[in-house]
């Protein structure tokens, strides 16, 4: 009897399932395709915050004596004081009218021991603007030159994850210069600084391919070695510039006078309109 009930016993083994059978390929797919979403989703949330929290500063540098005190002053008290060559940095906040959004200016010592401040401001400025006093520059051409290469090499040394800051020269005090019947004395301030500076930089550029270090005019050693004149020709040319697009406005500004920028028509009248505008547009 116990022989039959054995023979009729049989052991029952409990099936285990391995994973990949508990799921079909279209499930595996989709899962996968969701976590890839969610991933690209936290990645761009990311970037956004990141980008939004960065640039929101216009850097204005230049040699001393150029007028970058007093276009802060202009713009942000809307009244332009008597200024003196500044050996600290100055910042403050101005509301742009069109735009409606705020703007921090931060002014940079032009000394040449201590103009490489704006370094420390890079990774927070969305334009710099290259302050030049165009009544005077033919005087200190080449110290003016240098201080500007000085800029253009830091530009071309960013990162390629970093979107470089626009750049503008601005060729100021500009109301010094007897317009012409050919052009204002906004253009001519342009002209004038834009001959003169691309002639001093493709002097700096060709005495560096010849191997020859250029003078330096600031901090003692090392500034001879930097790049950032590379151009599609054969001079130097700012329209040939391989580091981007460098712009160019002609701006005055008259000491102890109310700057009227509180209304847009006044804005247009000259003065600071240009820098005004150029600010709008890469705000």
């Amino acid at each position: 009897m116990d022989n039959a009930t054995n023979a009729h016993h049989v052991d029952f083994q409990p099936e285990v399932l391995s994973p990949a059978s508990m799921f079909s390929t279209q499930t595996v797919m989709l899962a996968s395709f969701l976590v890839a979403v969610l991933f690209l989703s936290i990645f761009v949330v990311f970037i956004r915050r990141k980008t939004t929290a960065r640039g929101d500063a216009l850097l204005l540098v230049g040699p001393p004596d150029a007028g970058k005190t007093a276009i802060l002053s202009t713009l942000v008290y809307k009244q332009t004081l008597p200024t003196h060559s500044s050996m600290q940095t100055n910042s403050a906040v101005v509301d742009l009218p069109s735009s409606g959004k705020v703007l921090r200016l931060i002014d940079i010592p032009g000394h040449p021991r201590i103009r490489d401040q704006f370094r420390d401001h890079m990774p927070d400025a969305k334009g710099i603007a290259f302050v030049v006093d165009a009544s005077t520059i033919s005087r200190n051409s080449a110290a003016v030159a240098e201080h500007l290469h000085q800029i253009l090499h830091e530009l071309t040394s960013l990162p390629p994850s970093q979107t470089p800051p626009a750049l503008l020269v601005v060729a100021h005090k500009s109301d010094l210069l007897k317009a012409t019947a050919q052009a204002a004395p906004d253009q001519l301030a342009i002209n004038r600084v834009r001959t003169i500076l691309e002639r001093e930089l493709e002097k700096r550029r060709a005495s560096q391919a010849n191997g020859v270090a250029v003078e330096s005019l600031g901090e003692e050693g090392g500034e001879s070695e930097m790049g950032g004149l590379e151009c599609n020709g054969s001079e130097f040319r700012f329209a040939n510039w391989e580091g981007g697009e460098v712009e160019f406005v002609g701006t005055s500004v008259s000491v102890s006078r109310a700057a009227l920028l509180e209304d847009e028509k006044a804005v247009g009248d000259g003065g600071l309109a240009p820098l005004e505008r150029w600010l709008e547009e890469h705000s």
